[in-house]
Parts: structure tokens; sequence; C-alpha cells
């Protein structure tokens, strides 16, 4: 093989791999479809013209028919007169109108046949034209969903792996990390002396106000002898309670001490 031919067929194979990729089909069937219903006027046009050959014909032959009735007629009208003359001359146009008349009618039915043939082609290419059209369209439509299955796999490969899947996971740890620690604070938080402290304290004030309130209620002679006694245990209950409060709190105070030194 000589170099020009392996060139050539290089360039040709380079130019319809370039023109495959460029190339979208559903441009090409729909550019396809208009040029075939571009072509149906044409064709209209075309039988148009071969119909009015026919038509012009039949009109022909139709005169020629009364003519060489006429002509049939002014020749006997002449024989009668005695006009030898007149009537050779008529007969002499009746044979050229019989001569017309009947290449006319072979022209007519050359045409007739003509007219049919070009009706019959035309509907035969409407047929193959909607035919061709509903297949076209059914291609597109393939080629439309074709393409939509092609970038929902596209889309859900970002989603299946790479980088997006990785900074997905990445920041889901970050996240929970955070939840934890800050979960973690909030019970430390809740758990701690301070706030055992607080809860000890505030219940020593609902002590002491208690107790003050019998006390007051004790001076104003509002309290019975047996109310009295009653308040008094209370009283000293309360006293006893308040010092098992502040021994517990020492406690307390002592253990955590303890617990964080170690």
């Amino acid at each position: 093989m000589g170099l020009w031919a392996r060139l050539t067929r290089v360039f040709r194979a380079s130019t319809g791999a370039a023109l495959d990729k460029i190339e979208n089909p559903e441009l090409v069937l729909q550019q396809t479809i208009r040029d075939m219903r571009d072509r149906v006027p044409e064709l209209n046009n075309s039988v148009a013209q071969v119909m009015a050959t026919e038509r012009l014909l039949i009109k022909n032959h139709e005169n020629l028919e009364k003519q060489v009735v006429d002509l049939d007629s002014k020749i006997k009208a002449s024989v009668k007169m005695g006009r030898d003359d007149i009537a050779t001359a008529y007969i002499g146009q009746l044979q050229q109108a019989q001569l017309d008349k009947e290449r006319t009618g072979a022209q007519l039915e050359h045409a007739a046949l003509a007219s049919k043939q070009a009706l019959k082609a035309r509907d035969n290419y409407v047929l193959n034209m909607k035919k061709r059209t509903a297949e076209a369209m059914q291609l597109i439509s393939a080629s439309k969903q074709a393409k939509l299955q092609e970038q929902l796999a596209q889309t859900m490969e970002t989603f299946n792996i790479g980088d997006d899947a990785s900074t997905f996971n990445e920041m889901r740890e970050k996240i929970d990390r955070r939840v934890a620690a800050a979960e973690a604070k909030l019970q430390l938080g809740t758990s701690s002396v301070d706030n055992q402290m607080a809860d000890i304290e505030r219940e020593a004030m609902d002590i002491q106000l208690q107790d003050k309130l019998l006390e007051y209620k004790q001076q104003m002679g509002l309290l019975g002898a047996g109310s009295g006694n009653a308040a008094g245990k209370q009283i000293g209950a309360g006293s006893g309670a308040a010092d098992n409060d502040e021994q517990v709190l020492e406690d307390v105070i002592v253990k955590e001490t303890n617990e964080a030194a170690n």
C-alpha cells in the first residue's frame, strides 16, 4: 500500500471519528423529518403539472370532437347546395381534425396514466414519510431517555465513590465528636460538686425558714401546749437535721477533695 493511500485512510478514519463525536442523533433525525416534509410541496407541484397537462389534453380532445361534428355538418350542407369545391375544402379540414383528435386521444391516455402514477407516488411518499416520522420520534425519545439515564448514572457515581463520599464521612465524624463532647460536658456540669452543694444549701435554707415560722407562731401564742412541745420537738428535730445536713456537706466536700487529690 502506498504512502498516499495510507494517509488517505488515516484522514478518513480521523474525520469519521470526529464526526461521530460531534454528530447529534436527535438533531440529525429532526432535520431528516424537516427535509421529508419540505419535499411534499414539491411533489404536489409536480403532480399538479401532470394533472394540468391531462386536463388540457381533455379540453383539446373535446374541442376537436366538436370541430369534427361541425365540419361534417358543413360538408353535408355544401353537398346539398351543389358546392363541391367548398365541400372538398371542408373534407380536407375534417381529415386534419380527425388526425389531431386521434393524436390528442393517444396523448390523453398517456397523460391520464401519468397522473395516476404521479398521484400514487405522492401518496406512497406521504405514507412512507409518516412511517419514518413515527420511527424518528421513537428514536429521539429513546435517545433522550438514554441521555437522562447517563446523567443519572454519573450523579449516582458521585455519591458512591470519589471525594464527595469521603467528605461526607469526614464531616459526619466531626459532628458526632462535637455532639459527644457537648453531651459529656453537660453531664459533667449537672453532676459536679458545686451543683450538689447548691442543692444542699437550698434544702438547709428551707429548713431554717420553716423553723423560723414555727418560732414566730409560738411567740404569738398561735400554737397550744401540745403544739408548743411538738413545735419544740420539731425545732429540735430541725436543728438536728440541719446539723446532719452540715455533716453530710462536710463529708461530700472531703470526699471530692480526696478524689481530686488522688
